[in-house]
């Protein structure tokens, strides 16, 4: 049996033809006890939507600071650098994907000279992925190799320095055919700098390549037998132009190198740090915390990194 309550709420409800019932004629029929809690739940979605209103206002404050931080102190846009940013993530990734973004954003010039000068500044690079690059086989790339290469001075600089000057700009790839053309134009630029030393280029690519391999040799744990100065003469015998080069060229060389082995170029996080140092968006912004919950004003930095799609890194924002 229906209540009297019931009742009266349904003839409201009839009496406005369909329409949301009439608050005065159901609050009455509430008990006491029911009308205070329904006047706290409107009191709670009055300051409810007080709140919501402020957020909104702050979320607009935000998003003017944010954008602007799109320039400069000086007013001019700093969209260039926040490019570069982006294309250095990008190429540590795939160097030939990141090169191509930064020539379609034309902050680099589609040249091998300002290409080579990128890659020999290093900044924010990966030595990995520079090596990747410089050994692909494309005639481009093969020209940025030559450039780069002469931005190095190795006038009146003994092979081994020279060597160790060049093999710490990059990476040296694993691909053999890769190694053998950075060595060749590694060789061919060296004996244009110091005339006389080689007869010919090639003698300085057999000896640079038998450098390399004596480093191995000598300071590889995994290798049982060490080549002795006697051996590494004789493997070296007739290499310059059907000579034989200076005894004491090779016996230098080779107490070079046991002293102290080449330190191969590696990746040890140093990289990274260019990348938080330009964040692509900072500045103010305010955030709820603490015991009482108040908002308080803290500076930000937000950083976007491109995660592989076969990466199982998790969490973060996905960029749209």
């Amino acid at each position: 049996m229906p209540t009297e309550r019931s009742t009266s709420s349904l003839l409201s409800i009839q009496s406005y033809g369909g329409r949301s019932s009439s608050r005065a004629s159901t609050t009455t029929n509430y008990s006491q006890s029911e009308q205070d809690a329904l006047r706290e739940i409107r009191q709670e979605k009055a300051a409810l939507l007080l709140e919501i209103r402020s957020l909104k206002d702050e979320i607009a404050d935000c998003s003017w600071i944010i954008e602007r931080l799109d320039v400069d102190e000086d007013g001019k846009p700093n969209s260039e650098r926040q490019i570069m940013a982006i294309g250095r993530k990008k190429f540590n990734l795939d160097p030939k994907k990141g090169l191509e973004y930064m020539l379609e954003q034309k902050v680099l010039q589609h040249t091998p000279e300002d290409v080579a000068k990128f890659l020999f500044a290093g900044e924010g690079l990966t030595k990995t992925a520079i090596g990747i690059y410089l050994g692909e086989p494309d005639a481009f790339n093969q020209k940025v190799l030559e450039d780069f290469i002469r931005l190095h001075d190795f006038s009146n600089t003994k092979l081994v320095s020279a060597l160790r000057v060049f093999l710490w700009s990059f990476r040296l790839p694993g691909e053999s055919q890769k190694i053998d053309r950075m060595m060749e134009k590694f060789a061919q630029y060296y004996c244009e700098q110091n005339e006389g030393v080689f007869a010919t280029s090639d003698s300085c690519y057999v000896l640079s390549y038998a450098t390399i391999m004596l480093n191995t040799t000598l300071h590889n744990r995994n290798v049982k037998d060490r080549q002795t100065v006697e051996q590494f003469i004789k493997m070296n015998r007739g290499i310059n132009g059907s000579e034989d080069l200076p005894r004491e060229m090779l016996v230098d060389i080779f107490d070079d190198i046991k002293a102290q082995q080449f330190k191969i170029a590696e990746d040890d996080g140093n990289d990274l740090l260019p990348a938080f140092e330009d964040p692509d968006r900072q500045g103010w912004l305010y955030k709820q915390g603490g015991k009482y919950k108040s908002w308080k004003q803290r500076w930000y930095a937000f950083y976007s990194f491109l995660v592989p799609p076969d990466s199982d890194q998790g969490g973060g924002v996905e960029q749209t």
